[in-house]
């Protein structure tokens, strides 16, 4: 039998915290609510007193944040849904740190999904560290890191270190500076919010850059960018206004 998951609910809103009880305890198996927070004040106390295994963290409340709640429950290892009617800064930091997040109004089926991913990986080591790294990118208005999943667990890439992305059905390979080159089981798509980062832009359907990389481009139709590494890409027409914008021409 699945170990049993203590939880945490945090979220200034009654209503929100009475949906996702009533939907945890319902539709999830093995859950224990052990204590309810209106604030981010009252969600760090009752972190580090009754040290959950998870948390449903609301991005905004009184008295703090997400980024404020994690600073202070350092020493607490815990998994983290957050909770958020937000769609932009929050998520883009919450994809790239391999945490899980609902957008409000919640749905039961998101809500399951995570929880069931949260059972999934709660025996893993690497949890503080991968508590470390969502900390750090929320406290940052940047994607600096991104976390690559693996057999093994996951590890850390700087989003400065990636020269090129490239996509092919569902996997990517991500070129670095060191000359790796990192295949991952993840669509393209799943990078898309490092364009947010303006060193970076998708100049075709399969490839996504760091501009900072470029070393020349060769007109053509849409042309193509030769980079650093010395790779040579193909800019589709329909991209090619895009990443002239981004370089300022």
């Amino acid at each position: 039998m699945p170990k049993k998951l203590r939880v945490i609910i945090a979220d200034d809103e009654k209503s929100s915290r009475d949906i996702i009880e009533n939907y945890v305890t319902k539709y999830c198996q093995n859950i224990e609510i052990v204590a309810r927070a209106k604030d981010a004040r009252e969600a760090i106390e009752l972190i580090n007193t009754h040290t959950p295994d998870l948390v449903f963290l609301d991005v905004e409340m009184p008295f703090g944040n997400a980024f404020d709640v994690l600073e202070q429950t350092e020493d607490v290892d815990y998994q983290t849904i957050f909770i958020t009617a937000y769609s932009d800064y929050a998520i883009k930091a919450l994809n790239y740190s391999a945490a899980y997040y609902i957008l409000k109004p919640i749905s039961i089926d998101e809500l399951v999904a995570a929880v069931e991913k949260v059972r999934a990986v709660q025996e893993d080591d690497n949890l503080a560290q991968l508590k470390k790294v969502l900390k750090l990118n929320l406290g940052n208005d940047g994607i600096q890191r991104i976390v690559l999943p693996n057999q093994q667990g996951f590890e850390i890439v700087h989003a400065d270190d990636i020269i090129r992305i490239s996509g092919s059905g569902n996997y990517s390979d991500l070129y670095l500076k060191s000359g790796e080159k990192k295949t991952v089981s993840k669509i393209l798509k799943y990078f898309e919010n490092l364009q947010e980062n303006t060193n970076f832009v998708r100049i075709h359907k399969s490839h996504i850059i760091n501009t900072d990389h470029i070393s020349a481009y060769k007109k053509g139709r849409g042309g193509s960018v030769v980079l650093s590494n010395g790779n040579e890409v193909e800019v589709s027409v329909s991209m090619k206004g895009e990443l002239m914008k981004v370089l300022g021409l």
